[in-house]
């Protein structure tokens, strides 16, 4: 039940308005729009509160296949149902699908151009930039949570080290830094 007396929150207003929203989305991220969703979707459509994104992200993450497809999915399905699912998964895929065959042609083509490494090597730097920048803004969100910020600075610099130092395997890493994780807010919140 919803209190009248709170103002409604912005949300997509047709199948349509959340294909077009995902669309553009998808066609300003080559190489990955974690932080353009983010952008978009919690701090100028507001359709999402940053504990909400994050939330979901979590889940998108863990489910099989490209993490922001799925995301776009579960926003979709949030206000639409399965068509807004669907909805949002031809806003991913559609358009940029069609720019990714014309590119690897043009790639086919021109890959012997030192250019072509090059802007290749750029666009790499500036991904990782992004993703770094998103993750620094949505760690705010962890003042909100309900464990200790210690714990889940301890979990993050863990789960770096599995991945990242250490090459455990991701599912390895997500079943056990994220099962302590989920088990730890677990007890926190337990009346």
């Amino acid at each position: 039940m919803t209190d009248p007396s709170l103002p409604a929150r912005p949300r997509p207003q047709s199948l349509t308005d959340l294909f077009i929203s995902f669309t553009l989305l998808a066609l300003q991220g080559f190489g990955g729009v974690l932080a353009v969703v983010q952008r978009e979707i919690v701090e100028r459509k507001q359709w999402l509160t940053h504990e909400e994104f994050l939330e979901d992200w979590a889940v998108a993450q863990i489910l099989p296949g490209p993490n922001v497809v799925n995301l776009s999915m579960m926003i979709g399905g949030r206000y639409f149902g399965l068509a807004g699912a669907l909805s949002a998964l031809a806003g991913m895929l559609a358009l940029p699908l069609v720019l990714v065959l014309l590119l690897a042609l043009l790639h086919a083509r021109f890959i012997d151009h030192p250019g072509v490494a090059g802007a290749l090597r750029g666009m790499a730097a500036v991904s990782a930039g992004m993703i770094g920048a998103t993750g620094l803004k949505l760690s705010l969100a962890l003042s909100r949570n309900p464990m200790p910020r210690l714990w889940c600075w301890a979990l993050c610099v863990a789960g770096f080290v599995l991945v990242a130092l250490l090459r455990v395997p991701l599912l390895y890493v997500l079943a056990g830094v994220g099962g302590l994780g989920c088990c730890l807010t677990y007890r926190r919140l337990r009346p």
